[in-house]
């Protein structure tokens, strides 16, 4: 029993004296606790068989690519295994065998083990790595080799999972040699990680000098002025810092899409290139939103843009019939479709927003009143149905910005886009009906 407790002794002072003598720390929460479960499994010769079992394991981040951790297995019942008599036909139990106690039907194993883990990516989200290290297996029952603890060689690897700096799963599979007879066996489990120090919230220190707590450009007494988050590089998730938006391309911090065009400030930026103070770029009479997100169109290029009607229709409240007054304009798409029976034509109804507006509602009105102005076309303009596609956004596009009790009239409108009508731009221009 004294060599046991020796190896003990060994292999937990050789794992923290391992762990401690690197001196490049490459993460500000170095230490980690990981309970795992799983299975324990030995050779099919073995006196015992697979089992379950529990590891708990203690890490630290050595560098940026290496880990190490000394690990405590506990397989707390694994049953007898058996073997055939050829002679008798009889299964005799090779833990009885082994042990020449034939009232031992199970045992219990306990292993201890130094590993060092090779990180392929460390710090980001998918985190797969190597693993070598050494350690040792302790049977309850003696199998006849008179040693309590045999010395196991490991190796193998696994995955983990980081769902932030605190929290995260892992996956593992370890191969032993185990004793001098290099008898194998292997651990596979699963289990949780906890870096112990990476929930504590962060401090705020006060100082004498301009303090910008988030890094991004805004000064935190700027940040009070604008209405920003003074923790928060990026406000309002639009791929702009604050920063940016106040002192270099003088947008909105507050709003993702500062020109109303259907399109982030970020996305205009560093994607399409385009103005995010400037709803249509290239001046061609459709938003830089729809080129992009329906037509397919070049928004830096005026001469494929479609064309647009847009149409103020006023309707009574709730309603979706079309009033006399708003004939003439809609006279005026008629007159360009037949002059190109090749063209077809969207049709999009969009509504402002109030503060009790209800989404389901005001996207089902505006998809009925959609319809009805292709209910006239089809009617009245004796236009083919199915050159005509209406559609209803409620008030998901907004052009401007509404108020939260009176909504915005400009935003409640009609905008029928015209494609496949080459050269009828000279002949009819965008339609505001205001």
């Amino acid at each position: 029993m004294k060599n046991w407790k020796l190896w003990v002794v060994m292999l937990v002072a050789s794992g923290m004296s391992l762990a401690t003598t690197w001196a490049e720390k490459a993460h500000e929460f170095p230490w980690y606790f990981s309970p795992s479960i799983g299975t324990l499994d030995v050779e099919g010769h073995a006196p015992v068989n697979d089992g379950g079992q529990a590891t708990l394991r203690l890490g630290y981040d050595s560098l940026d690519w290496l880990s190490v951790e000394a690990g405590l297995m506990v397989a707390p019942s694994l049953d007898q295994n058996f073997r055939v008599d050829w002679d008798t036909g009889k299964k005799i139990s090779r833990l009885q065998e082994a042990t020449g106690d034939t009232n031992v039907s199970s045992a219990t194993a306990v292993g201890m083990s130094v590993d060092a883990l090779y990180h392929f990516t460390r710090w980001e989200r998918l985190d797969p790595y190597l693993a070598a290290g050494v350690g040792g297996v302790w049977y309850s029952e003696d199998f006849g080799n008179n040693r309590p603890l045999d010395a196991a060689f490991r190796c193998g690897g696994g995955v983990m999972y980081h769902f932030n700096d605190e929290w995260g799963v892992r996956a593992d599979w370890r191969s032993m040699a185990v004793g001098s007879g290099g008898a194998a066996e292997s651990v596979l489990d699963v289990g949780v990680i906890w870096h112990w120090g990476a929930g504590v919230p962060p401090k705020v220190v006060a100082s004498g000098g301009i303090l910008d707590s988030d890094g991004d450009g805004l000064t935190d007494e700027e940040e009070a002025k604008y209405g920003t988050d003074p923790f928060k590089a990026d406000t309002d998730n639009d791929g702009l810092m604050d920063g940016e938006e106040v002192k270099v391309y003088h947008t909105d911090p507050r709003n993702p899409d500062s020109d109303f065009d259907g399109l982030k400030d970020g996305e205009e930026v560093y994607v399409y290139h385009t103005n995010p103070m400037l709803r249509d770029t290239d001046g061609g009479g459709v938003a830089d939103g729809h080129e992009v997100l329906e037509d397919g169109t070049n928004p830096l290029n005026p001469a494929d843009d479609l064309i647009l009607f847009e149409l103020y229709i006023q309707f009574d409240y709730d309603k979706t019939d079309i009033k006399e007054q708003y004939y003439g304009d809609l006279d005026k798409i008629v007159r360009v479709l037949r002059r190109n029976p090749q063209a077809t034509a969207r049709i999009e109804g969009h509504a402002d927003k109030l503060k009790k507006s209800k989404a389901d509602h005001n996207k089902k009105l505006s998809q009925r009143r959609a319809e009805a102005v292709k209910n006239y076309l089809v009617e009245f303009g004796k236009i083919d149905a199915k050159r005509l596609d209406p559609v209803g956004y409620g008030f998901d596009r907004p052009k401007a910005a509404n108020d939260p009790v009176y909504g915005n009239p400009i935003n409640r409108r009609v905008e029928v886009y015209i494609r496949g009508a080459e050269g009828e731009k000279k002949l009819d221009t965008v339609v505001e009906k205001k």
